[in-house]
């Protein structure tokens, strides 16, 4: 008792109550992402050298939107993260099933061995790839969007796996009675997975298609080791642009990337907490 008060405790999980841990993290917020807010307001700042603000323009937006090099390094950019898109999705969701539903030798091992583009560092998985594709002689003289190849399957080998574990979470929920009733009332393996399966993955696929376009779109390590000269990507390309001098114009593409980067991960979050809802409600 305090003054004639019962003190409350606080539970060990209730850490929003805590004040030093709410101060804690919006220090690591404002560490975190006033570097992105303040290129963003520069973006539209009416001075070449980007470095006092002079005034609000649109103009470097403009001058974005006008350059050329720019505009090819975007349209491969989308080009490569569709592709990758498609087949880690389609690849993914092939290997979440296998893991799911079947048991074989060495399963663990090639758990294993499927989670190791997430885990080990990106320049190594880049200098790697980079290597394959000297090895092998990989044509690089092909036509678009075939020269492009080298960075989709790059991103291919890198991104599945997280297309794989999101499926594989919506899997673990999954009620295989339905199945069995399925098959009972006269469907075909085929019939089952169709319209039982693949349908309750829906969600898991959507999202896990969306994290396959981010992580492919942003991606600048691996890309770096793989494209070639007339494969510039986004990434790439505003990285050149900065070893000159860091202009509203880099500034402004860069804003562009960030705007599609969060909308498509707000999408992907937002499937994966209405997909949390609904196993909830059920």
């Amino acid at each position: 008792m305090i003054f004639g008060q019962k003190k409350i405790s606080i539970g060990p999980l209730e850490y929003s109550k805590r004040a030093w841990l709410r101060l804690s993290v919006l220090a690591v917020m404002i560490f975190l992402y006033a570097p992105i807010v303040t290129l963003v307001i520069f973006s539209f700042n009416d001075s070449r050298r980007n470095i006092v603000w002079r005034g609000f323009t649109l103009d470097y937006y403009e001058k974005a939107l006008n350059n050329e090099g720019l505009l090819i390094a975007f349209g491969n950019s989308i080009t490569i993260a569709v592709f990758n898109t498609i087949i880690a999705t389609i690849l993914g969701a092939m290997v979440a099933v296998l893991l799911w539903r079947f048991r074989f030798p060495f399963k663990a091992g090639y758990e294993g061995a499927m989670a190791l583009p997430i885990v080990i560092p990106e320049i190594c998985m880049g200098v790697a790839m980079m290597a394959f594709f000297t090895q092998v002689g990989w044509p690089t003289s092909w036509g678009w969007p075939l020269k492009l190849s080298p960075i989709i399957i790059a991103h291919v080998s890198f991104s599945f796996p997280f297309v794989a574990m999101i499926v594989r979470a919506r899997l673990a929920n999954f009620n295989r009675e339905l199945e069995e009733s399925a098959k009972d009332l006269g469907a075909s393996e085929w019939q089952a997975m169709k319209d039982i399966i693949v349908p309750f993955m829906k969600p898991g696929l959507i999202a896990g298609a969306l994290m396959a376009f981010t992580l492919s779109l942003d991606d600048f390590v691996i890309t770096f080791f793989t494209s070639g000269p007339e494969t510039v990507t986004f990434p790439v390309k505003v990285y050149s642009m900065v070893r000159f001098s860091v202009t509203p114009e880099v500034n402004a593409a860069s804003t562009v990337l960030i705007v599609i980067t969060v909308l498509v991960t707000s999408v992907a979050m937002y499937i994966q907490t209405k997909n949390k809802g609904e196993i909830g409600a059920g």
